[in-house]
């Protein structure tokens, strides 16, 4: 059976483009087809600065989103990163395999470093070799198949370049995974400038719908979202980015075709109204799952508890293989106890 894997970052509150771009399809699609895992990869919001215990709430709000999003533990595996060692094991592996040249090349690396250093701030080593991470997240798995966004697309080039790398030198160990990418709102744009990602690390949040937005906070935010110059509704995400975004975010709730949908409406305020609706019914049942889950902590902490069990078995024997692979020796292992006469 196809594996999948698939992870999302606890560095902010989750988002319309998270859900619409990725979440939705797990529950709807991958956890039926394949065998699939995912995962809150909570080590790799520590690699810029943070609050520890506002890490630890969204780690736990993401794992509550994701069950409350339809992932269901009896079909899929869902559990945090942190929980399973092999992780940051085989991570360090990897770093032997890759370069610091691959390294510096990565685009969400150059991003996030120039925006800590126009911060102020130093930018963390871990930063720098967190797609190195994300290839573990992969591989420790047998992993066939990593639904992402585009801009994540790159990471899984890496990761297949790595495995392929690893095979090659050290002997067949680990199954070269793809990326596979939705068709429609692979990437929702910012509200308020969509020429950038929806982000979960948004400051003003004015441009983003947060999945636990209250619905008249969503109508304003989508009813203020910024258009194009002229009147006329249509679809070009290079000339009218923010009408398109309207339309590619309309399209995904209603499973319509966005190029379609332009010709349907006459005027911005129709879209808008329109795009508002839809994304305040998409959300409606993930917002009542996560209040009911939420009034269950116990259901929550059981679910992540026998995920991170059922990971850690499937991914110890792969990790355990690399380790040999590469030279090292196994664990001595403990003398059985004499009986006691």
């Amino acid at each position: 059976m196809t594996r999948v894997f698939s992870g999302i970052q606890p560095t902010g509150h989750l988002t319309l483009g998270n859900y619409l771009g990725a979440m939705r399809r797990w529950a709807e699609v991958d956890q039926h087809r394949a065998d699939s895992l995912f995962c809150v990869v909570d080590l790799h919001a520590l690699t810029v600065e943070h609050d520890p215990a506002r890490v630890r709430r969204l780690s736990r709000q993401a794992a509550t989103l994701l069950l409350a999003s339809g992932l269901d533990p009896e079909v899929c595996t869902v559990f945090l990163q942190s929980h399973v060692d092999e992780h940051a094991r085989l991570s360090y592996l990897l770093e032997c395999v890759a370069t610091d040249g691959e390294m510096r090349r990565m685009i969400q690396y150059k991003e996030k470093a120039a925006k800590e250093r126009d911060r102020g701030g130093s930018v963390r080593l871990s930063l720098l070799t967190y797609p190195v991470l994300m290839a573990a997240d992969i591989l420790a798995y047998g992993t066939d198949e990593v639904p992402v966004g585009e801009d994540q697309a790159q990471h899984v080039e890496l990761t297949r370049d790595l495995a392929v790398r690893f095979n090659q030198r050290y002997g067949h160990t680990f199954v070269v995974p793809r990326a596979t990418l939705p068709q429609v709102a692979a990437r929702v744009m910012n509200l308020k400038d969509p020429t950038l990602k929806m982000g979960k690390s948004d400051d003003s949040g004015a441009g983003v719908v947060y999945l636990l937005d209250e619905p008249e906070d969503v109508r304003k935010k989508v009813m203020r979202a910024v258009t194009d110059s002229g009147r006329e509704v249509g679809y070009d995400r290079e000339d009218r980015p923010g009408v398109s975004n309207l339309l590619d975010i309309l399209a995904a709730c209603t499973g319509g075709n966005p190029e379609s949908l332009a010709g349907v409406y006459d005027s911005y305020g129709a879209l808008k109204k329109d795009t508002a609706e839809a994304v305040v019914e998409v959300l409606r049942p993930v917002r009542a799952r996560h209040r009911e889950l939420c009034a269950d902590p116990a259901y929550v902490e059981e679910v992540l508890r026998d995920g991170a069990e059922k990971a850690r078995a499937l991914a110890r024997p792969t990790v355990d293989a690399a380790y040999r692979a590469m030279g090292l020796l196994p664990p001595v292992a403990e003398p059985p106890t004499s009986a006691v006469r």
